[in-house]
């Protein structure tokens, strides 16, 4: 489980927080009460929550065109990293 920290706790205690992943611990930073990103340690790999084929967004269908000039593969790839 992820303790919850503000952007502000994490500036004032950075590298208390840094030994504590290195322990194992891993934190959810909020910034603007909205989760941000986590900190866990280097070793583990994160939770992929499902794949693409169940992602409802990625499953849509075409809802019009592309005013950007970018093709649906560029699109993807924003989206969607690898």
């Amino acid at each position: 489980m992820s303790t919850m920290i503000n952007a502000k706790q994490l500036r004032a205690s950075l590298p208390d927080l840094v030994n504590r992943v290195r322990r194992g611990e891993t934190f959810t930073v909020l910034y603007r009460s909205r989760p941000a990103f986590q900190m866990i340690p280097a070793e583990t790999t994160p939770d992929v929550e499902g794949s693409l084929a169940e992602d409802p967004l990625y499953r849509a269908r075409a809802l019009g065109r592309s005013t950007d000039g970018a093709d649906a593969a560029r699109h993807d790839t924003v989206l969607y990293p690898r």
